[in-house]
């Protein structure tokens, strides 16, 4: 059986990467239009703030509901998208624009290894199966690409409120 006790480090993991993400991305942001469109720090903050919430709920779900397929796929599925999230477009954007992505070091050194071994036990230990995983990959990071966009509209709208 998976330890699930090893799946509290995703939302730790995901929590300093976001704060990397947070305090060197906007800036970095003004010079890789190519990559990502410049965003406003407060925007930024908001919608890093919702992912890191996500995951912790996808991950107080997962172990609460340990029965329930779905809450297994989502989690499974997130921590693939935040693996797929290292490469691109940290280490692809790194690797193009010659400049350090904000996000890629905890990236490589916390999501990738934290996120991999939660996933290799998983499988292992039959708690999901390789086309399910495949698939709540697919779909998780489609959810999470989507909404996105949706939370830096609503972070710009409540920063403009807010600012009023």
């Amino acid at each position: 059986m998976v330890s699930v006790s090893l799946w509290i480090f995703f939302p730790l993991a995901i929590t300093l990467h976001n704060m990397e993400e947070a305090i060197w991305l906007p800036k970095w942001s003004e010079n890789a239009k190519q990559f990502h469109k410049p965003v406003e720090a407060n925007v930024f903050y908001f919608a890093a703030i919702f992912v890191t919430l996500l995951a912790y709920l996808s991950t107080f779900l997962a172990i609460a509901f340990p029965s329930s397929w779905v809450w297994k796929n989502i989690f499974h599925g997130f921590l693939g998208a935040m693996i797929l999230n290292i490469f691109f477009p940290h280490l692809v954007s790194t690797i193009i624009l010659r400049k350090y992505s904000p996000g890629l070091a905890t990236g490589l050194f916390l999501l990738i290894p934290v996120n991999s071994i939660i996933l290799y036990q998983s499988v292992i230990f039959g708690n999901i199966k390789l086309p399910d995983l495949a698939l709540s990959i697919l779909v998780v990071s489609i959810v999470l690409l989507s909404l996105l966009p949706l939370f830096f509209k609503i972070g710009e709208q409540l920063i403009n409120q807010i600012e009023a």
